[in-house]
């Protein structure tokens, strides 16, 4: 089984797919979050025959929470059937009243202010550093910008996602703190996996749904785990529809700098 680009997203996304194939992968850092589903975009697509490989971040039970996902696994699992575009759907916060929810938000600046996730494959044999100037794939960011206004859906091009570590959603306090240097977007599941896929020179390319108003952008209850479920879920067609798309339109040769993050540099293993 082989697939050149994945989508690591919720289970809502298997529906995407025909001719569904589910893989087991064995990694050196255990399991991924499950099986990995192979399978085709449908006939009538843009991209009808196209294989794809989807993960489930959280598990299809959604068993794992965001600083329990075994991210090393999932990215060493995904290129090792061949993969080297990650397309990565989420549900994000936002930081700003001009994003309410609903809006689509394609980020070119990630800040981490997550603790105590494994975020490098380059923790032993000697340091390898990356660039991560820019985290994210920017030729299929361009695409997904492109794909998503062709669909009618103009996103917000560019912005920051601050990647906090959860479970728990942000203090008033804390989402004034984000707000204030300047940071669009917060979520909970960006990071390390964007770093991991640039780790093993994929590209990795970001699509981040508003839900929510975080808790220091206006007055009232705060964000809560309903409202999140259920903008997802009011949304979650639309969104699975423009991830297609995305991967219809991303090239078979990728052009950008993502395939050469380890020119230069002497991995202490064998990429998969």
């Amino acid at each position: 089984m082989h697939a050149e680009i994945g989508v690591i997203g919720g289970s809502g996304f298997y529906s995407f797919l025909d001719d569904v194939e589910e893989v087991e992968v064995s990694t050196p850092y255990g399991p991924p979050s499950d099986p990995i589903a192979i399978g085709t975009l449908p006939s009538g697509h843009r991209g009808a025959g196209r294989p794809v490989a989807f993960l489930p971040r959280h598990g299809r039970d959604h068993r794992f929470p965001p600083h329990r996902i075994p991210y090393r696994a999932n990215l060493w699992a995904l290129r090792s059937l061949g993969v080297r575009q990650v397309v990565a759907p989420s549900a994000v916060g936002s930081l700003t009243a001009a994003y309410g929810p609903g809006t689509l938000c394609v980020p070119d600046q990630l800040v981490d202010r997550t603790s105590g996730r494994a975020q490098t494959y380059y923790d032993e044999d000697g340091a390898i550093h990356v660039s991560f100037a820019d985290p994210y794939c920017p030729a299929g960011r361009r695409t997904a910008v492109e794909a998503a206004t062709a669909a009618g859906w103009p996103p917000v091009d560019g912005g920051t996602l601050v990647v906090i570590e959860g479970p728990r959603f942000s203090t008033r306090a804390e989402s004034q703190w984000y707000a204030g240097q300047g940071w669009t977007l917060v979520g909970m599941t960006g990071h390390p996996e964007a770093v991991l896929a640039r780790e093993l020179a994929l590209c990795y390319i970001p699509a981040c749904l508003v839900t929510d108003l975080d808790a220091g952008v206006e007055e009232g209850e705060g964000v809560t785990h309903e409202e999140v479920l259920q903008v997802f879920a009011e949304n979650v067609d639309r969104l699975r529809g423009l991830v297609g798309d995305i991967v219809a339109a991303l090239p078979a040769e990728r052009d950008c700098p993502c395939p050469r993050t380890l020119d230069g540099l002497k991995p202490p293993f064998d990429l998969p």
